[in-house]
């Protein structure tokens, strides 16, 4: 069951949506359970997120779409091509101690100051 969005609502998260970067690409392997695992961390940290398919048969990327969406109790929003943008409410229950640790899982440390840097 996916959840029912309104009209305006809809245009609110495509014009949100065309400003994201894809978070999750689709490879030739198709939709797998690590796939759908990265999806569903997408959304529980981002609530709206673009991914990216490479494959060129549309049936194929629309019947994925209607999986993910199925499977993750998501909101289809835009498809545009090789493009999704899905959505899907943070639940009020979430820990946002996992959230903080989802978030910041692939971060880099920052660069180490040189010597010069404490110098001025």
């Amino acid at each position: 069951m996916t959840p029912k969005l309104s009209i305006i609502q809809r245009r609110r998260f495509c014009t949100q949506g065309h400003l994201l970067n894809p978070i999750v690409s689709i490879g030739k392997a198709g939709l797998t359970k690590s796939v759908l695992e990265e999806i569903d961390r997408g959304l529980l940290s981002h609530e709206l997120i673009k991914i990216k398919v490479h494959l060129d048969n549309r049936d194929i990327r629309k019947s994925m779409l209607e999986t993910i969406c199925q499977d993750l109790n998501a909101a289809p929003i835009q498809q545009i091509g090789k493009i999704f943008v899905i959505y899907r409410q943070k639940p009020e229950d979430a820990d946002p101690k996992k959230i903080e640790k989802i978030n910041t899982q692939g971060k880099k440390r920052e660069p180490r100051r040189t010597k010069r840097s404490y110098q001025n």
